[in-house]
């Protein structure tokens, strides 16, 4: 039963253009739309753009993992995955040696490509960064983190 639950905001405003949920939609939208232009130019998406990262910190992701860290579903991932390899970004072995998973690791042309647009996408990130005081940045970080472990419980 849901009785403490309110149907009120969690703050005075009754405009929703200034609920948390939706400045953070309205933030996350401009960062999409400020990767997808960079991107373009290289010729990849935000999701291509985020497996590529990640495989470069962590050599042998799955599939599974991959869809997981760049939020999207196994399918999309899959997808992903298929067209970075079919562009010689990316290797990933025919067969699974045990289970499914088929380990996906970067190729020098992958490594190439991620190098030549990491900087564009980072110092789009900094342009956001930039717009909060540094002393606070640390402190934003902590309760967006601690906002989203709150909704995974």
């Amino acid at each position: 039963m849901l009785e403490n639950v309110s149907a009120e905001p969690s703050h005075p405003t009754k405009d929703v253009t200034q609920h948390v949920g939706y400045l953070l939609k309205r933030t996350q939208a401009a960062l999409r739309g400020a990767m997808d232009k960079v991107l373009r130019e290289h010729g990849l998406t935000v999701p291509q753009y985020a497996t590529l990262e990640l495989l470069a910190l962590y050599p042998g992701m799955s599939n599974a993992d991959l869809a997981r860290a760049t939020f999207v579903t196994r399918q999309s991932g899959n997808v992903v995955l298929r067209g970075l390899q079919e562009e010689g970004l990316i290797t990933r072995p025919a067969t699974a040696d045990h289970g499914r998973a088929r380990p996906a690791h970067l190729t020098e042309e992958g490594n190439a490509r991620l190098a030549a647009v990491q900087a564009a996408v980072y110092a789009i990130e900094q342009r956001m960064v930039e717009a909060i005081p540094a002393q606070r940045l640390a402190v934003l970080l902590a309760d967006l983190d601690r906002m989203a472990a709150a909704l995974e419980e």
